[in-house]
């Protein structure tokens, strides 16, 4: 016999879960009419490099877009310091109502992950993924006196003389040294990594013949390729480079699954309303097709990649992984 009392209780608990419901039930058509309405004004990005840099010029060409698509402007906040932490930091930290986004890139989500002490964001739990950018491999670039026109004749040559090839590197802490190191594993050789201020000095150096390689950036190595004052055996990533048609990619001439590039993508602060996201990554993915945008992410060494955010989520927490074992395996220390 259910008694007056249990059926109070009852009565209780049925109408809490009814008011339950109906709260979320208006909490979600609420999110839905300002993803809606959105967006009324204009949007930060908080870019992690300097004005000028690179990952800037990106965020420019495809912002330009995406400006004309929402019907606002794009305030760009840069933040160079600490590599692009303290950037990242702020966009974790920021409003999660759309109005603010910013860069993300492998230095930021997976690499520092790795080598800064008290990282002050989480790079999966603390970020939305909206969409990836593109991804800009290296290209192995030697002075044109080694002897060496091929990657197996640099991987004999080295093996010959180990530690005696010197590869000039932008700091220990950077992708294009991680690169290195992939390769000396891959191959069974050992290289002298020189570390360099700036990749450009680097670059100067290898033209120099004062180091004898380089896991170079695009943009300043194609002109010097170009001109025959580097030479180019391979480049990073899982496909060939459009600029460089003729040079085959590390995995094509024998170091299978090798693919290392500097991604970039845009991410928002966690609890960002999901209709927002995807507004946003169905006009990125639509502006990343454009024969116009797509040629001008070249000139800077980019190659677009448009896809769903979740392909973003999944590159960070597979580049975290796979540069974490990376690091353990071989015992970098900073």
């Amino acid at each position: 016999m259910t008694t007056s009392q249990g059926k109070s209780t009852v009565s209780r608990a049925l109408l809490g879960a009814l008011l339950s419901l109906t709260c979320g039930a208006t909490a979600l058509a609420q999110s839905a009419q300002e993803a809606a309405d959105w967006p009324k004004r204009p949007i930060r990005l908080i870019v992690t490099a300097a004005p000028g840099s690179a990952a800037d010029t990106v965020c420019r060409i495809v912002t330009q877009k995406l400006s004309e698509r929402l019907g606002q402007q794009f305030v760009f906040d840069n933040r160079p310091a600490a590599g692009g932490t303290v950037a990242s930091e702020a966009i974790a930290r920021a409003a999660p109502d759309g109005y603010t986004i910013g860069l993300m890139t492998t230095s930021t989500h997976a690499i520092a992950t790795i080598f800064t002490p008290n990282l002050p964001y989480d790079p999966v739990k603390d970020f939305v993924p909206i969409s990836m950018i593109g991804s800009s491999p290296y290209v192995l670039a030697v002075y044109p006196g080694l002897a060496a026109k091929t990657v197996p004749e640099l991987v004999a040559l080295a093996k010959a003389k180990p530690k005696e090839i010197n590869n000039g590197v932008f700091g220990t802490t950077s992708l294009g040294y991680l690169a290195g190191v992939l390769f000396e594993q891959q191959s069974g050789i050992q290289l002298n990594h020189v570390s360099y201020r700036s990749s450009a000095q680097a670059v100067i150096d290898a033209v120099a013949g004062r180091i004898e390689m380089q896991f170079s950036t695009l943009p300043p190595a194609i002109p010097l390729l170009r001109e025959g004052k580097l030479r180019a055996l391979a480049t990073t990533g899982a496909k060939r480079v459009a600029t460089l048609a003729e040079v085959p990619t590390l995995a094509e001439v024998g170091f299978a699954g090798y693919d290392v590039a500097l991604w970039m993508g845009l991410g928002a602060p966690i609890g960002t309303p999901a209709a927002i996201v995807e507004r946003l990554n169905r006009e990125m993915s639509d502006i990343l097709k454009l024969p116009e945008i797509t040629d001008k992410l070249l000139e800077v060494g980019m190659v677009a990649e448009p896809g769903p955010p979740a392909a973003l989520g999944a590159q960070i927490q597979n580049d975290i992984q796979k540069w974490r074992a990376l690091v353990s395996k071989v015992g970098i220390k900073q």
